[in-house]
């Protein structure tokens, strides 16, 4: 199982030097992923139609042989509507897919059933590999990422995309990276904050985040900026993402906490694009989730929520579009995000 599952995640193949701790927290993170996602790939497919173009490095280093210095983490995949490369032009609005896991799971294979049917909704679909704890922190995650969207900044022209039709997506903590990486688009001191001198400048049209994870900042900068009644900060988060990935994951971000590590200080403080919202009632994260469409139902902004209620005696759970897309409240989200997308384009 964890060799199959080397497809789509690293394994253990990287933690040597970590502590004891360190160690048990990352593997049982991974470890645990596996055994969920292990009987969900056997159903992974592609839809017929989708033209596939991978392992492309987006930094020089981008590749598979590690004893070369080659970094996995650096790599894309292309997912395009074959229709549309037979038609040709510059119509088609695109989506940048950033992976979850805990910021420690997965590569982009881990989501290539979700970017294959998100293409199959009339998307061009790049879905980005980044390095996953411990080979880096979160600043370092968010460099990966601008790097990437550098890379397809110079290269849109190479494809019948639209480079006005520009969305974004991420699950879980993917979707904390989404999240972010529009907070250093849209808003210097952000950029400043998580050490970016110069943000890609793409400018979004959406973005559609997936149970994201959005209480990150430190349980003490909260309380002493928002007070413990005043915040829908959920402390558990960072604290089990530390207890994890080690503090040093949140090394350097002084600046960024809690300003733009938590729901009302990326809301107050930034001016997002239209923003498609999605969990559900059997999402652990659904707090989270609900917390940012309260808070951007506050500020006037423009945005929706999916939140499906699963059936008497089914599940739905966390990412459910993204590890099942063939379910009835899978294939009615990526309708949905079809649909609000197209109308902001």
């Amino acid at each position: 199982m964890l060799r199959n599952a080397e497809a789509w995640t690293e394994t253990d193949g990287d933690l040597e030097g970590l502590s004891p701790e360190q160690t048990i927290g990352i593997k049982g993170m991974r470890y645990g992923s596996i055994l969920c996602d292990t009987p969900r790939s056997e159903l992974w497919h592609t839809p017929e139609g989708i033209d596939t173009i991978a392992d492309i490095p987006y930094l020089p280093d981008g590749g598979y042989d590690k004893a070369s210095g080659q970094c996995r983490g650096h790599l894309l995949d292309l997912y395009l509507p074959h229709d549309a490369v037979v038609r040709g032009g510059k119509t088609l609005p695109v989506y940048i897919d950033i992976h979850g896991g805990g910021f420690t799971y997965g590569y982009k294979e881990l989501n290539r059933n979700f970017n294959v049917h998100l293409a199959d909704q009339g998307f061009a679909v790049f879905s980005l590999s980044y390095r996953p704890a411990p080979q880096t922190d979160l600043r370092g995650q968010l460099a990966d990422v601008q790097s990437a969207l550098r890379w397809i900044t110079a290269h849109l022209a190479d494809y019948p995309v639209d480079p006005n039709a520009i969305f974004l997506t991420g699950d879980s903590a993917g979707g904390a990276l989404t999240m972010l990486t529009l907070a250093i688009e849209n808003n210097a001191e952000a950029a400043a904050a998580f050490g970016v001198d110069e943000p890609s400048g793409i400018g979004f049209a959406g973005a559609a985040p997936v149970c994201g994870t959005y209480s990150l900042a430190s349980a003490a900068t909260v309380a002493a900026t928002y007070g413990k009644a005043g915040s829908m900060y959920d402390p558990s988060d960072r604290e089990r993402l530390e207890h994890m990935l080690g503090a040093d994951f949140f090394a350097g971000l002084d600046a960024a906490d809690p300003k733009f590590l938590t729901v009302e200080g990326l809301v107050e403080n930034v001016d997002f694009p239209p923003l498609f919202i999605t969990t559900c009632s059997d999402d652990f994260l659904e707090a989270d989730n609900l917390a940012l469409a309260c808070a951007l139902s506050r500020k006037g902004a423009d945005f929706e929520l999916y939140d499906p209620k699963p059936k008497r005696h089914e599940s739905l759970g966390h990412v459910f579009v993204i590890g099942m897309p063939w379910l009835p409240e899978s294939v009615e989200c990526l309708k949905r995000i079809r649909r609000f997308s197209y109308d902001r384009c």
